[in-house]
């Protein structure tokens, strides 16, 4: 009986491509990819970049698969529900929140980008 259970657990998670193993890694990398992206624009330190690397960092995080696109949600959130409590405007927080979602559903981030800023980023 354990050996058919074992048969029909298998089964299922090799016929479903299910990889929720690789969860754990994804959402790790995704978490240094927004890391990276937070990084990148303080060292850039360019005017009216922020929702190009809000952008940036999502879909970074996105692209290592769902753990990565879990994290990049969770950092983002997180991100804007502290801002939102310091006393940014809420139209600064739902174009965050726009930029983010945009990155992270597959868009390109330098639809974003700032005119001149260094390629580098």
């Amino acid at each position: 009986m354990k050996l058919l259970l074992a048969g029909i657990a298998l089964f299922l998670i090799v016929e479903t491509n299910a990889q929720w193993y690789m969860f754990p890694k994804e959402a790790v990398q995704g978490s240094r990819d927004m890391w990276r992206a937070y990084s990148d624009m303080r060292e850039a330190n360019w005017k009216d970049s922020d929702k190009y690397f809000h952008a940036r960092g999502n879909a970074d995080a996105a692209r290592r698969g769902e753990g990565g696109k879990w994290a990049a949600e969770v950092i983002s959130n997180g991100r804007e529900w502290v801002q939102e409590r310091m006393g940014h405007g809420a139209e600064d927080t739902a174009a965050d929140q726009r930029a983010n979602e945009h990155g992270r559903n597959g868009g390109d981030p330098n639809v974003y980008r700032p005119a001149g800023l260094p390629q580098e980023y």
